[in-house]
């Protein structure tokens, strides 16, 4: 039997890879947070008004019943 020889530069690039993955993964986590907490700011607004509201588009909409 003779030697195997190991590709060592093969076996980075495997690894490389790995790591960019675990890391685009982190990344997009984040992001994802990041967008999650703006909306949650955008509901406590106090001029936002809360429940129905009847617009012309609803209107509309009812008339077309």
């Amino acid at each position: 039997m003779s030697e195997q020889k190991t590709n060592n530069s093969r076996r980075q690039l495997l690894k490389n890879i790995g790591l960019s993955v675990a890391a685009g993964a982190v990344v997009a986590g984040t992001v994802t947070t990041v967008q999650a907490s703006t909306t949650e700011t955008d509901k406590k607004d106090p001029k936002t008004k809360k429940g129905y509201h009847e617009t012309q588009h609803i209107r509309d909409y009812y008339n077309t019943l």
